[in-house]
């Protein structure tokens, strides 16, 4: 009897070891939780700190937030490291859901890039006529650039600005990059007196510590738009689908889009994020 019960909690440790069965106490951990990958403006701009842990009241579940750049994100999306992805890259979001790698994505939210730089303006572009002119003036030699440089949202947004611009930014002396996200890289460029360009959400959340002025602003090529996006569970079967469809769920939410829509107007005086939920792209 007793080798007979000796075997059989063997073969039980070897099932759970092999990843057949998980215990119960595992799965119903993993099924009261989520991994939320997003870019770093929803965290730095502080909407997040808002928003999740009214989520996590509602729903019961815990929200695991890993704030990267866009592509980040996606690239953990597309590992299965992230059960829902909010993030504002549309190209590289409209190739992730091609691929396969999401279930839904839905429009949330937006605001907009704007250039930042010292107020002294050496490459003198406040007044320019855009993004393009003002982009070239800096090539010019009016001043150093500095870019996340971290494949974020911004960073491609970036990218398409300077090719848009005509200007070959790469490897110029007056083109450099930090590889850290938006709030840090607003602190660089504050410090150094630098030129970036920066989600308006961000900016204004940092704006009284940081000695940068927005210089270029309003053009229809700086819209940000921000999406959620699930992951899909067919690809990853451990992703947590019920929950990544009760977050997104969450974001387009009548009561969670007012709350959007009036972030930041007491403390900034103007909304950091404009909602968009069931709008037309």
């Amino acid at each position: 009897m007793k080798s007979k019960t000796k075997f059989m909690l063997c073969a039980i440790a070897l099932v759970f070891g092999a990843g057949i069965l998980q215990p119960p106490d595992v799965a119903a951990a993993e099924d009261k939780s989520i991994i939320l990958a997003t870019t770093t403006s929803t965290q730095d701009s502080g909407l997040l700190d808002l928003l999740v842990p009214t989520f996590e009241k509602q729903s019961g579940l815990m929200v695991k937030t890993i704030a990267v750049g866009s592509g980040q994100a996606m690239t953990m999306g597309q590992k299965g490291e992230a059960d829902v992805l909010l993030v504002h890259s549309p190209e590289a979001e409209v190739k992730f859901m091609a691929d396969g790698f999401g279930t839904t994505r839905r429009l949330v939210m937006h605001n907009d890039f704007v250039i930042v730089g010292p107020a002294a303006d050496p490459a003198k572009i406040k007044g320019s006529k855009g993004s393009a002119d003002a982009l070239k003036a800096i090539g010019a030699g009016g001043g150093t650039f500095i870019s996340r440089g971290d494949n974020s949202g911004t960073h491609s947004k970036e990218k398409g600005l300077w090719k848009a611009a005509g200007v070959t930014a790469e490897g110029q002396a007056w083109y450099q990059q930090t590889g850290l996200g938006m709030g840090q890289t607003l602190n660089v460029a504050s410090e150094k007196g630098f030129y970036t360009l920066a989600d308006r959400g961000t900016y204004l959340a940092m704006k009284k510590t940081l000695a940068l002025d927005i210089l270029v602003e309003g053009e229809k090529s700086l819209l940000n738009v921000y999406h959620v996006i699930e992951v899909s569970q067919a690809k990853w079967p451990k992703v947590n689908a019920a929950g990544a469809k009760a977050f997104a769920d969450f974001m387009l939410a009548g009561a969670t889009q007012k709350t959007i829509a009036g972030f930041g107007l007491e403390k900034y005086g103007a909304p950091l994020f404009f909602p968009d939920a069931g709008k037309a792209e």
